[in-house]
């Protein structure tokens, strides 16, 4: 069939109206209402014609996961999607869980990150079904949970057989293609100076007066051995929190002491090639500098790791990958233009569930997603067109990939 006749089959009323299924479920992540949301997406990819069905993870949590089973002879494409969500915060002027609708966008929390993505990439298949499209490769639809611990739902399913010759992951990139983005880790840095009593304080070792040289530098920070301009350009640190006080246990009720002890918690990203043990280096000889511009002050930094909780790894595809070609002629199909691809800035700096299929089978991939300008915010919301784009380009990669007609 004719792509431009395919194109034209999709229904955007009943697109929204799934979108806004799947935004009024309130799917916290680690909450009854996200399993609530896997056990709807299961039964609606079940009323397709999928097989379909719920995949444990850790504790009473699930995954699900669907597969459009092919004629045989094409190579398999896999989208990957999380539906747990961030909390709603104050400022909402719209109700957070009503999948409100209006001109110009949907809203929701969740909706960018990432409901509007994972709805795409269902309303893909569902309207080329209803086209009479027949894939040659398989199309497998992940819907997982504990993005938001780590990508360990994503990990779930791939250590229970999950895979296929390439997958598009739909987090927000505002419909560009992100071919690279950073690993994260996150770090503790503990400053130990000298303490006196103000009317001595040149005697002292301001913990505090170092901290505050300290956390601009950090910040400014890129890391050794990027392998290119690109790659170096993902890397970033930034510094959270920090509390400073008498002593370990953070002693505020003595003002009028130098403070000797501060703790500063951050985060940092850096590129494929480069790794955690060579940014903590770095930091060790931005930490090196201060000593020696604070006499007697010692610091420390160690980096943070969660037990039973991943770090998002690096991810990385080639510009010339099958996968990525595809979505880049998608793209053009639909928009009219080229479309932006590379460690583009800010998804650059996101872990996504992309990281793990990278590491722990090889995959390529891409990825790309509507949403992206009005993430994680009060009135969180998807431009309406970007969103129906995003539909058609997925539809286009599924008839390109996998062959289909």
């Amino acid at each position: 069939m004719d792509r431009d006749a395919v194109l034209a089959r999709l229904d955007e009323r009943a697109s929204l109206d799934f979108l806004a299924r799947m935004v009024r479920h309130k799917s916290y992540s680690q909450s009854d209402g996200e399993r609530k949301l896997a056990e709807f997406m299961a039964e609606r990819m079940g009323s397709l014609g999928l097989e379909a069905g719920l995949q444990p993870v850790e504790g009473s949590r699930v995954n699900a996961i669907g597969t459009w089973r092919g004629t045989g002879g094409g190579k398999s494409l896999l989208f990957n999607g999380h539906i747990d969500t961030n909390p709603a915060t104050e400022g909402w002027t719209v109700d957070p869980w009503g999948g409100v609708v209006d001109d110009k966008f949907i809203y929701g929390i969740g909706v960018s990150n990432m409901k509007a993505g994972d709805a795409a990439y269902y309303c893909a298949v569902r309207t080329l079904m209803e086209a009479g499209i027949r894939p040659r490769g398989d199309v497998v639809l992940t819907y997982v949970v504990g993005e938001l611990q780590g990508g360990v739902g994503t990990l779930a399913a791939i250590r229970q057989g999950v895979r296929a010759d390439y997958f598009i992951n739909s987090e927000p990139t505002d419909l560009m293609a992100l071919s690279m983005h950073a690993a994260a880790f996150t770090f503790i840095i503990e400053l130990v100076g000298v303490t006196r009593h103000l009317s001595k304080r040149e005697e002292a070792v301001d913990a505090l007066a170092a901290a505050c040289d300290l956390i601009p530098r950090l910040n400014a920070m890129t890391f050794s051995g990027a392998r290119s301009d690109e790659h170096r350009r993902i890397n970033r640190v930034h510094v959270g929190v920090a509390h400073g006080a008498l002593g370990r246990d953070l002693h505020e009720w003595r003002p009028p002491q130098v403070a000797d002890f501060v703790r500063i918690k951050g985060s940092g990203r850096y590129a494929p090639g480069q790794s955690e043990q060579q940014a903590v280096a770095d930091m060790r000889r931005v930490l090196d500098d201060l000593e020696r511009r604070f006499p007697g002050l010692k610091a420390t930094v160690t980096p943070e790791h969660q037990v039973g909780r991943p770090m998002m790894p690096a991810f990385e595809v080639s510009k010339d990958s099958r996968i990525v070609r595809a979505v880049n002629a998608a793209y053009e199909k639909v928009r009219g233009q080229k479309q932006p691809t590379g460690a583009i800035t800010p998804p650059g700096f996101y872990g996504t569930d992309a990281g793990h299929f990278y590491k722990e089978l090889g995959m390529e991939g891409i990825v790309c997603g509507p949403g992206g300008r009005y993430n994680t915010m009060p009135d969180e919301r998807v431009d309406i067109p970007d969103y129906l784009d995003m539909i058609r380009i997925y539809m286009l990669a599924i008839m390109d990939i996998c062959e289909a007609g």
